[in-house]
């Protein structure tokens, strides 16, 4: 097996085990030979993991691969530790080849210690020994003379040469750990350093085991239990959008959700606030949450109203707080602050909501976090919890290589950071609106009334990161405010609603019956009724506008025959359209329609009977349908239904941000129908 293949194998089995690291946490390398293609010649080289990979998923792309020779006579040139930042862009001049992924900060780390192969984990029991405050004297305690103590030192090349020199001096030794940061452990072999990891790791998670005190967080506060499931998701969803807005004030955030019992446990003990006010420690720890949380320092058994009052006092309390640390730390090279809201809000009894300018950013932040609760429990068992300072934490947050790093992202798709539900979703014109908000860097929840079919359609479009899929009778009011509830808790709120559901019967005025109007009333014109009500109360309480598209038709205009209940329904919707786009315009919430016509492709209404009755009304084959409706427009083209999806992503986009109350035709002209 080649060097970079072993390594691949060794990082995706460590990377996959979250004991071991967190997400894109840490790094691993190998040193070999191979020949030069140019001189033929073997020459010396370094793999190791580049900037933002992720070791459980890593492949041989993910890479960084450098001429060790010249890696090493960057000693030589080093100018110090005023300087040392400059020693990330001279890695450009050691790669070889066409190099492989960008080198990463812990580059000479890797590349100055003298081992074969090196590893940088960051597991939870590493930095609980790493953060608590007699970590050396731990260290010695628990490792012997295996593992060395290093104490806390920024990631660069200054550590690279501390590590190198530890390991020179220490021939014993297999591994360190780094204070308020991590573990770092080495090996001849690809095999051997795995193990010296693992051992390390395991090693420090059975000491705090065998001798941690029971209660690390304390005794459990009467009134901050967990609430009981049912109990404690109702609260959060009703929390979630004015927490969202608070973690948006700044700029547009999605949220995650977590209620796990570590995260609930931590929530209810009497050493909370002390221990969420020092904030976390490992770099990769505290650059996803902020340096600390915002906690609501009430019971679970407060009323909803207390809380959401006291979650407002908590935000400009926080917002000066960080504006604080910022001014306490920075200088005239730093750049801006990045705004002062909080990552992580933590409400006792009901969970943890971590936030991020995307869904696996907000999902990460709070992996994150359960973290830091984890290493603060292994700290406070066996010593007290004592993090990096917070003007070490500045000096990571506000590090003008994390600067740049940033400003490298690519540019955010139109729709990213939004937050959408579509009813009717799981087929046709439904199925193609969520597809194109997906590809257009939106969340999406697939509501239909059949769940496995909405679950299968968000699977099509990518991970519970992208999509989830939901059951909804949007005739039903309890289930409406279930599938709502739904998305708040996956993905933090709600910013865009498409009433699409909808279902037809073709029939002449004699032959509707009572329970046919019903039935077409009660889905699309209730039904569309309900959603919006229910997703409004969500937009108005995020206070981050918002955008609410009705599926109409041009059967809203339009007198056609057998058609009274459909096309007196598609009224109402449109008329709904108008009364909400004046009434929610003062919250920012924009409401416009969409009037499609004869969309017989793919289309859940046409396969259900609908297209059989309206081509026996026309006189035409049912497979000639569509071709039958495009001849009788101006334009004489078929309406397929990522026409409609692509003008529900027009008029959501931020080209007509300043439009409501509006509908558009897409029926490749139908004279009849033209609004006037």
């Amino acid at each position: 097996m080649r060097t970079p293949e072993a390594l691949i194998a060794r990082s995706n089995r460590l990377g996959s085990d979250k004991k071991n690291t967190n997400f894109a946490g840490g790094n691993t390398s190998a040193k070999g030979v191979e020949r030069d293609p140019v001189t033929g010649e073997d020459v010396e080289l370094l793999w190791v993991k580049g900037s933002g990979g992720d070791l459980g998923t890593l492949t041989e792309a993910g890479l960084s691969m450098l001429r060790l020779d010249r890696m090493r006579a960057l000693v030589n040139a080093y100018p110090g530790l005023d300087r040392e930042d400059e020693m990330v862009a001279a890695f450009d001049y050691c790669l070889h080849g066409k190099g492989g992924a960008a080198p990463s900060i812990d580059t000479a780390m890797h590349g100055l210690v003298d081992a074969a192969h090196v590893d940088h984990l960051h597991p939870d029991s590493g930095i609980a020994i790493a953060t608590a405050a007699d970590g050396e004297a731990l260290t010695a305690r628990i490792f012997g003379d295996r593992v060395v103590w290093v104490p806390w030192r920024r990631p660069g090349f200054q550590l690279g040469l501390d590590i190198a020199a530890i390991k020179a001096a220490h021939p014993q030794a297999i591994g360190c750990i780094l204070g308020g940061h991590g573990i770092t452990a080495w090996g001849e072999t690809s095999d051997e350093c795995e193990e010296n990891s693992l051992w390390i790791i395991d090693t420090a998670a059975d000491y705090i085991a065998e001798h941690g005190v029971s209660q690390p967080f304390g005794a459990v506060v009467t009134g901050f239990e967990a609430l009981p499931d049912v109990e404690r998701r109702a609260r959060a969803a009703a929390l979630a959008p004015t927490i969202r807005s608070i973690a948006s004030h700044d700029k547009p955030m999605v949220g995650h959700f977590t209620d796990t019992p570590e995260v609930l446990d931590f929530l209810s003990r009497e050493k909370l606030s002390r221990l969420a006010a020092l904030g976390t420690s490992c770099p990769d720890h505290f650059l996803r949450t902020k340096v600390k949380p915002m906690v609501l320092d009430l019971p679970a058994t407060a009323s909803l109203e207390d809380q959401l009052a006291r979650l407002s006092d908590l935000h400009a309390e926080y917002r000066a707080d960080y504006q604080a640390y910022y001014n306490a730390h920075a200088d005239e090279a730093s750049p801006a602050i990045r705004g002062a809201d909080p990552l992580i809000v933590l409400v006792p009894g009901v969970g943890m909501f971590s936030y991020g300018a995307n869904k696996q950013t907000a999902r990460v932040a709070g992996e994150f976090y359960v973290n830091a609760i984890n290493v603060m429990r292994g700290a406070e068992a066996i010593s007290t919890y004592a993090p990096i300072s917070d003007a070490e934490k500045f000096r990571i947050e506000y590090w003008a290589l994390e600067q740049a790093k940033l400003e490298r992202m690519p540019k955010p798709k139109s729709h990213q950071g939004r937050i959408a539900l579509v009813t009717g979703a799981a087929s046709g014109i439904g199925k193609a609106i969520a597809t194109r908000l997906a590809a257009e860097g939106a969340c999406v929840v697939v509501a239909d009334l059949d769940l496995e079919k909405a679950r299968a359609v968000a699977a099509e479009l990518g991970s519970t990161d992208i999509a989830i899929g939901v059951a909804a009778n949007v005739a039903d009011a309890d289930a409406v405010q279930f599938a709502i509830d739904e998305a708040v808790l996956a993905f933090g709120g709600l910013d865009l609603v498409v009433n699409n559901a909808g279902l037809s019967l073709s029939k002449s005025l004699l032959e509707t019956t009572e329970a046919d109007w019903d039935l077409q009333h009660d889905v699309m014109a209730k039904g569309s009724f309900l959603v919006s009500k229910t997703a409004a109360r969500v937009l108005v309480n995020q206070r981050l506008g918002g955008d609410i598209i009705y599926i109409s038709s041009k059967n809203s205009v339009f007198a056609g025959t057998n058609n009274i209940a459909y096309s007196a329904t598609k009224a109402d919707q449109a008329h709904q359209v108008r009364l909400l786009a004046v009434e929610l315009g003062e919250h920012g919430v924009r409401v416009n329609g969409i009037n499609p016509d004869g969309v017989v492709r793919g289309s859940g209404i046409f396969a259900s009977g609908w297209g059989a009755n309206r081509a026996a009304t026309y006189g035409v084959a049912e497979e000639d349908l569509g071709q039958f409706y495009a001849n009788r427009t101006i334009l004489k083209r078929e309406v397929v239904p990522e026409n409609v999806a692509d003008a529900v992503y027009v008029l959501t986009g931020p080209e007509l941000s300043r439009t409501t109350g509006l509908h558009v035709p897409v029926d490749s002209g139908v004279a009849a129908a033209f609004l006037r």
